[in-house]
């Protein structure tokens, strides 16, 4: 493996700034559980060591799109209970358990009771065949259902939760741990969906299993105590950004993405600089060259709109983001401070990931889950 100095781009990821957010989230949330979503590989910051952290810092519940991530998540938390049983420390490591939240699949079913992990079932097909899968071991199996009250995406609704309701034996065989639902406006905490989907919620399981009830991500977190019920399931919260700006509780920066210059150009000429010559630049400018790029999940977007920061001043990103380059117009910073850079701070540091990702037209959920594999990757 080639050492680190050899990457264009570190990402360092602050994994006691993550455990930190989780405990923030709980003490906005007491008296529910707070669970940690940490798919797409922990939201591009790696899932084995995020779900490491969050473990060793007292999360007991996870969520991952599918089983492939839950198997490195899974992986975290057996670290963390390696961890905690050399420190003396073993009690109570193994009260912990992964969902699956994209259902169970014809034929996967052993695999996910094999791999400790309990699907999220979406579906009467999902019900069906995890039904089956109980009836064939003998014995009752864990698994969450998630109903719909308005995202029209997964979850049960209309007839088939109506079935469900008028007959509870179609669940024979299924331990529910708990019902869900998910908010589809809960980043807008005015929006009206948020306490229609609420209602519905609360009355689309009258007459189910009585088991606990969780509706919130992490902007739901912070719409109120009628949101939290009984399990909260923050995940962008939980890497640093702040779902709904205005609530005033800033989140801690997770991950701090820096790019190592490469080459500083001092323009003695008017030039154009990059592709598609659209960004001009006049005698006296000096541009920095660094290497990252869109290959690096940086968006090609964010071309002639971005900035970095530089020794503590804002450096605007100049002409569009190609491949593996992006050039950030330095001519603002003194001379003898730039003699002495080696990187700039391209998210974190100074660069603000919400703000960055608007600049781009997207949210920081892109930003983060983009990040590519060229990244030297350093947790502390």
């Amino acid at each position: 493996m080639l050492q680190p100095h050899f990457h264009n781009a570190t990402a360092t990821i602050s994994l006691s700034a993550l455990a930190g957010n989780w405990r923030r989230l709980g003490e906005l949330a007491p008296g529910a559980e707070m669970a940690a979503a940490v798919k797409a590989d922990g939201y591009g910051l790696g899932g084995t060591e995020v779900a490491y952290a969050l473990r060793r810092s007292g999360c007991r519940t996870f969520f991952v799109a599918n089983a492939v991530e839950g198997a490195e998540v899974r992986r975290g938390i057996e670290m963390a209970r390696s961890a905690k049983s050399r420190a003396g420390t073993a009690a109570n490591t193994d009260d912990w358990r992964i969902y699956v939240l994209n259902g169970v699949r014809d034929g996967g079913q052993l695999d996910l009771l094999a791999n400790r992990m309990r699907p999220v079932l979406n579906s009467m097909t999902d019900v069906q065949r995890w039904r089956a899968f109980a009836a064939s071991s003998g014995k009752p199996v864990n698994c969450a259902v998630h109903l719909d009250t308005g995202m029209t995406r997964l979850g049960l609704l209309g007839a088939d939760l109506e079935r469900l309701r008028e007959d509870p034996s179609l669940l024979d065989g299924l331990s529910i741990d708990f019902w869900m639902t998910h908010l589809s406006c809960a980043d807008e905490a005015g929006h009206p969906m948020n306490r229609e989907q609420l209602d519905l919620f609360r009355d689309r399981v009258r007459g189910l299993p009585k088991a606990p009830l969780s509706i919130s991500n992490s902007a739901g977190v912070f719409l109120g105590t009628d949101w939290h019920l009984d399990l909260c399931r923050p995940g962008i919260a939980l890497y640093g950004s702040n779902p709904e700006p205005n609530t005033g509780a800033s989140m801690q920066e997770v991950v701090h993405v820096t790019a190592r210059i490469l080459q500083v150009h001092s323009v003695e000429r008017e030039r154009f600089i990059g592709y598609g010559a659209t960004h001009r630049v006049g005698p006296g400018s000096r541009i920095a060259t660094c290497g990252i790029g869109y290959a690096d999940g940086y968006l090609r977007s964010l071309g002639g709109n971005g900035y970095g920061v530089l020794a503590g001043r804002r450096v605007p990103l100049v002409g569009r983001v190609s491949m593996d380059l992006v050039t950030f117009d330095v001519t603002a910073v003194p001379s003898q401070v730039l003699e002495e850079a080696s990187e700039i701070s391209i998210i974190g540091g100074g660069v603000d990931i919400d703000e960055l990702a608007a600049m781009g037209g997207t949210i920081a959920y892109e930003l983060l889950t983009g990040l590519g594999r060229r990244f030297a990757r350093k947790y502390v």
